[in-house]
């Protein structure tokens, strides 16, 4: 069974993950035939559009928790070959179909994406604050959405369909009988755009939306190191067993009070 199945309509393309028991988590396995498939997709001269969707209950839960255990390092192996959609080299645009859950990476995934249907039952979460010591501070402010719903993201609080589509973060919400052709018709209105017209508009949209500032992405490094970072697979390991995290916090307990800032993050990484 391949773990990602793809499937041409004309000039477009369905990509589905396909890791149903896993709710489609990324293991190295996923990852880098994603990395083949939007590779071949972006040099394919007969596809203009794609369709990201998943198999199952979940659209992608995010990282493999249990490879990660297994490899003793939290966080996933980017595959060898480089991946356009995430490096955002690919010029053409990507629907995401959200079939269900989309926690952490797999969040980050329909992020990526230009234009977003979800069915009603759909569950959103950036989990980076449960995984990590520095929560996913960023997706709010790429979303362009208020500071408090911007701080719910981040300190990874659940979304479901309904509260994302109020805040705009997704286009329609649907019954999943009409998931896939309301991202199909989607598609389809976008291959009547002149091809020039299409591909430079979702170009030039990519480059309007905010980014943390280069001091901010300093400071967002120091503060990844800043902690005991024993609770990463701690955090794993608890979600993977199925109990209560034991987390340490700091090795020193005054570092609670040393917080890096913008002066010393910028001296550390110049």
């Amino acid at each position: 069974m391949a773990v990602v199945e793809t499937e041409r309509h004309g000039q477009v393309l369905v990509v589905r993950m396909n890791r149903p028991d896993r709710l489609n988590a990324l293991n190295t396995e996923i990852r880098s035939e994603l990395a083949r498939i939007w590779t071949d997709f972006r040099h394919d001269k007969g596809l203009e559009v794609a369709i990201f969707t998943g198999t199952g209950r979940g659209f992608c839960a995010g990282e493999d928790m249990k490879e990660s255990l297994e490899k003793g390092r939290p966080g996933g192996e980017r595959p060898k070959l480089d991946d356009p959609f995430m490096s955002g080299a690919l010029e053409k645009p990507v629907i995401a179909a959200v079939n269900g859950f989309a926690m952490g990476g797999g969040f980050m995934l329909v992020e990526r994406t230009d234009l977003r249907v979800a069915v009603r039952e759909a569950v959103f979460e950036v989990s980076e604050a449960k995984r990590w010591l520095l929560g996913g501070y960023n997706h709010g402010h790429v979303a362009n959405l208020p500071y408090p719903i911007a701080m719910e993201m981040a300190l990874g609080f659940r979304f479901t369909a309904q509260r994302f589509y109020e805040v705009g973060f997704l286009n329609r919400i649907v019954d999943a009988a009409e998931l896939m052709p309301t991202a199909m018709s989607m598609a389809e209105h976008l291959l009547t755009l002149p091809p020039a017209s299409r591909v430079n508009t979702v170009h030039m949209m990519r480059h309007m939306r905010p980014s943390p500032t280069a001091e901010q992405q300093m400071l967002a490094a120091a503060l990844h190191d800043h902690g005991d970072k024993g609770d990463l697979m701690e955090s794993r390991a608890a979600f993977a067993e199925k109990r209560k995290p034991n987390f340490k916090g700091w090795k020193e307990p005054d570092d609670r009070y040393r917080l890096p800032t913008i002066d010393s993050a910028r001296a550390k990484y110049r």
